[in-house]
């Protein structure tokens, strides 16, 4: 038989499987004999001591499949000599080699077991899945549980279809690859999870093997990681039905994952758009992605890929390599974003890529400034912890907003201003009651201290534009004879003591008014 090896997306044909008794070890009394498989460029090992082989070859014998007398005599006495172990260890190869050549294509379910070809073996591998979902693939359905697969069992399945052979190689009706077609074309969420290194004891690399999605014609959801965006093919299949993706540890770039048209067509264009250049290429929109979650990659930028998903509310990009923000202005449907643990040192003029967000998370970033989100006028939760934010001044930016309820700015350099939570709190003026800051409700306390401070606050603002006044009128009255009754009145009764301003507050053109003394650093 041959089987292929991998060359561009698909393999070419190679030489096929082999067994090799190798060697062998001493676990407590008994002998282990260590077996090398090859299938193709896959290796995998697999231990077996003889009272396997024995039953191994019972249930070959009872199928009538092979000769009773094939397998060489068990031993009692001496059974773990040296001699013995070498020369039953040739006996053993012999016996696995025969098996191999008896049955090169079909090979029976107990020695495919045997050999662990259900773990590493493609026709192994397939016949497997497809006896599972043969017994649970209905009731799997029907509880719309989301069904887990190895980049592997998929490899194998797409190879399967790839070839010239009938879909139930052993002639067991619930092996039949026709389980697994029937199950791929109705399941609606599935999971897909690689691995780094090879697979068990194999010489196996799952990100090496290519395997195709469009076998799956009705996923609402799918979750990928630890995979390679060039092993993915198939995924623009899944645009007619998608509503959430999930991709994690798999890609550097969007573009390879929403556009894989791209790498044969540079120039392209949502359909439905109106192209400013020559394209080479319209490329279907994702109709029904909400939700798009490429966390935990190495995405360097938001490309314009982003063009084809305009139905997207729930964006995240966190624990990428972001350090600016471009292209988001194409998703008008976005509600909430996430770019925490990113590179962003700022975010100029948010409001017009991020439109209407109610949910935002800028957590773990460099931002040192918010001056570029004080119109993001529908933002209700806003996450700036874990940032390099030191002057409460920037909350001034923020403290407009207003429908945000929730602020988190701890592990900022802010935080350890005394009284850091009431001034923040005070920026938000009668809205402070409203604003749970870092995760913790407002108190009645943080309350009085925050009207006390917004006191404070107004009366230096009285101040400051009486001062001004005076300032004008007392150049006036070097000019003029008769100067204004509040002229005097203000520079008579408000003298300055010591380390204390005196702050006025005129309730009625100056004729009636309220004096208080305020230490000037408190009033800050």
């Amino acid at each position: 038989p041959q089987i292929r090896m991998e060359h561009g997306p698909f393999p070419e044909v190679v030489p096929a499987r082999k067994v090799t008794v190798v060697g062998s070890e001493l676990v407590e009394s008994y002998t282990v004999y260590i077996i090398d498989v090859t299938d193709g460029l896959h290796r995998w090992t697999v231990k077996h001591r003889y009272s396997d082989f024995y039953e191994l070859h019972e249930k070959l014998t009872a199928e009538k499949k092979v000769d009773r007398h094939l397998l060489p005599p068990k031993k009692i006495l001496g059974k773990n000599s040296k001699s013995l172990v070498e020369r039953r260890q040739k006996e053993l190869e012999l016996y696995l080699q025969t098996l191999l050549q008896q049955f090169p294509e079909a090979t029976p379910t107990p020695l495919a077991y045997f050999l662990h070809f259900h773990l590493y073996e493609i026709n192994g591998i397939t016949a497997a899945l497809a006896e599972e979902l043969f017994h649970k693939g209905e009731q799997l359905l029907q509880a719309g549980e989301v069904f887990s697969l190895r980049p592997l069992q998929l490899y194998s399945v797409s190879q399967q279809l790839r070839l010239a052979t009938p879909t139930c190689l052993s002639g067991d009706a619930r092996t039949d690859l026709g389980h697994i077609l029937d199950f791929t074309c109705r399941l609606r969420y599935l999971k897909i999870s690689g691995s780094r290194g090879p697979v068990g004891t194999s010489n196996i690399q799952e990100t090496s093997l290519p395997f195709d999605l469009s076998v799956f014609k009705s996923l609402l959801q799918i979750e990928i990681s630890d995979c390679s965006s060039q092993q993915i093919q198939g995924l623009p299949s899944l645009r007619a039905s998608l509503a959430t993706l999930n991709l994690h540890r798999s890609t550097e770039s969007m573009m390879s994952v929403l556009v894989a048209e791209a790498s044969e067509f540079p120039q392209w264009e949502p359909e439905g758009a109106e192209p400013g250049c020559p394209v080479t290429a319209l490329v279907p929109i994702w109709r029904h992605l909400t939700t798009l979650d490429m966390s935990h990659n190495r995405i360097g930028a938001v490309d314009d890929s982003v063009k084809l998903i305009p139905k997207v509310e729930f964006l995240d990009l966190s624990y990428n390599q972001l350090s600016s923000v471009e292209n988001l202005q194409h998703l008008y449907s976005l509600v909430h974003v996430d770019l925490s643990y990113n590179r962003l040192r700022s975010l100029e003029a948010a409001h017009t890529r991020l439109g209407n967000i109610k949910t935002l998370s800028l957590a773990g970033n460099q931002l040192e400034t918010l001056s570029g989100l004080s119109k993001l006028y529908s933002l209700v939760n806003l996450d700036l912890s874990h940032n390099q934010l030191a002057q409460l001044e920037e909350i001034r930016n923020i403290g407009a907003l207003p429908c945000l309820e929730k602020l988190n700015l701890s592990s900022n350099p802010m935080c350890i201003i005394p009284d850091y939570r009431t001034k923040v709190l005070a920026q938000f003026g009668d809205r402070a009651a409203e604003v749970s800051l870092d995760c913790r409700a407002t108190t009645e306390k943080e309350l009085d201290t925050v009207e006390v401070l917004k006191a404070i606050q107004k009366a230096k603002e009285v101040k400051d534009r009486m001062s001004s006044s005076d300032k004008k009128i007392s150049e006036d009255s070097r000019a003029s004879a008769a100067p204004p009754a509040s002229s005097s009145s203000s520079s008579s009764s408000c003298p300055s003591q010591g380390n204390h301003v005196c702050i006025r507050l005129c309730l009625a053109e100056g004729i009636s008014c309220w004096t208080a003394q305020t230490d000037p650093v408190s009033s800050h």
